[in-house]
């Protein structure tokens, strides 16, 4: 098992439910239990755990912005005064609905965002009298998206220690 993984207190179950959940979120318990060889009340156990724990952090819907009308994605590179200014930036950011993702990174930038816009008139829009008029940004470097073809949640380099197969019986044929 991974070590880092072994820190957080999961185990070799943890990890195969992980893996189930991340390659098809919805599967039932009762569907993971039957792939991981134990009860159905275990999995429910183990999933509040891991709740509680914050390894999962909820579920949610994944929509194809562009076949709801939203055709540019992009990236936007902000540089700020100072860098204590981030606090306030990032109280004025969350209220700015066309950002789907903030991170406070090192690098040339000091926030790196993803924005979803109608179009690149939309996008001239945001830019102009929202996210460059938030006090403390010094100014902004945006990168359109023309093409995802990588979309995906990570997996756990998980199953190391039962050989990738299941919790139970992993030594029978």
């Amino acid at each position: 098992m991974n070590s880092n993984l072994k820190i957080n207190g999961l185990d070799d179950l943890d990890i195969q439910i992980l893996d189930i959940l991340i390659k098809d979120s919805r599967t039932p318990y009762l569907e993971i239990a039957r792939q991981c060889h134990v009860s159905g009340g275990t999995i429910h156990v183990r999933m509040k755990k891991m709740e509680d724990m914050s390894i999962i952090k909820g579920t949610k819907l994944i929509i194809d912005n562009s076949k709801i009308g939203y055709d540019v994605c992009c990236f936007i590179g902000i540089y700020l005064d100072r860098a204590r200014d981030f606090n306030e930036v990032l109280d004025e950011m969350k209220a700015i609905n066309e950002i789907v993702e903030l991170h406070y990174t090192t690098g040339e930038y000091s926030i790196f965002i993803k924005v979803i816009c109608k179009n690149i008139a939309d996008l001239q829009s945001l830019l102009m009298n929202k996210i460059q008029s938030v006090e403390g940004i010094q100014r902004t470097n945006t990168f359109i998206s023309l093409y995802q073809p990588i979309d995906r949640s990570i997996y756990i380099d998980s199953l190391e220690s039962t050989g990738g197969k299941s919790h139970k019986n992993s030594s029978s044929k």
